[in-house]
């Protein structure tokens, strides 16, 4: 964006954190602080607010990424590395599996849970924004349930795009626009019961209230689809689960 000459930042450099308005810069610190707070109890969390169904979930983004042995895989925003994990298995020794985060915290537990597992894989902290890896390095680039975290998604899903290799896929699984009949309960449950999960088991409510925001905020399965194909991927398609509470949108980089 271009500068103003006042030294104050330009009226609309902002972006939503859940339903409040901030500045862009100021976006990532407030989205760590929500991961920073949550980490320790994230999966515990994923199982209750999702009755299990987020293993469902990345299982079918799992199957549809189809790493074979051999293949360089990225995983963003990759947390607590179920994807990593279940990648790295599949690429085996000949491939090369990261599992990055831009928050540190939760790349910890990751590290932690995969080093359990007797798996290795390389570890960094990055921003999405800017990836630090070379163009068209990775057969698959995969990010569940971090872009709608993303301060400028169309840049982040550039960078991914940027560091496929011709052919290669990208895989974005993200929490969506529900079906209409369902969104009443939905957004009951979203604002009264996950708050509330998140006081008693995690210990902070205000965490989980801006999930539930942040998906609001989101952009639906056809708006997503359409940014794919701006920022370049073709062969753009997605798969609605859960009535459309979650989606996996496909792109591959041509």
């Amino acid at each position: 964006m271009k500068e103003t000459p006042s030294s104050t930042p330009a009226q609309d450099d902002t972006t939503h954190f859940g339903f409040s308005s901030v500045r862009a810069s100021e976006k990532a610190a407030k989205v760590a602080q929500v991961f920073h707070s949550v980490a320790n109890r994230y999966d515990v969390m994923n199982d209750l607010m999702s009755v299990g169904l987020h293993r469902a979930w990345k299982a079918f983004t799992i199957a549809r990424a189809d790493v074979r042995p051999g293949m360089k895989v990225l995983d963003i925003a990759g947390g607590t590395g179920d994807l990593a994990r279940a990648f790295a298995r599949r690429a085996g020794t000949s491939g090369e599996v990261w599992l990055t985060d831009i928050n540190e915290s939760m790349l910890r537990v990751g590290r932690d849970r995969l080093a359990d597992d007797g798996l290795l894989p390389p570890v960094a902290v990055c921003d999405a924004e800017q990836l630090p890896f070379p163009d068209g390095y990775f057969d698959r680039v995969s990010v569940a349930f971090g872009l709608r975290n993303m301060t400028h998604k169309d840049r982040a899903l550039a960078e991914m795009r940027r560091v496929l290799k011709p052919g290669g896929k990208l895989l974005v699984l993200e929490f969506s626009k529900v079906a209409p009949p369902l969104a009443p309960l939905y957004d009951w449950y979203s604002f009264n019961i996950l708050p509330w999960l998140g006081s008693r088991v995690a210990g902070d409510a205000d965490s989980y209230r801006y999930l539930a925001e942040s998906i609001r905020m989101h952009p639906g399965q056809k708006e997503l689809a359409a940014l794919l194909e701006e920022v370049g991927f073709s062969r753009v398609k997605y798969f609605n689960m859960s009535a459309g509470i979650v989606a996996l949108h496909e792109g591959v980089n041509l």
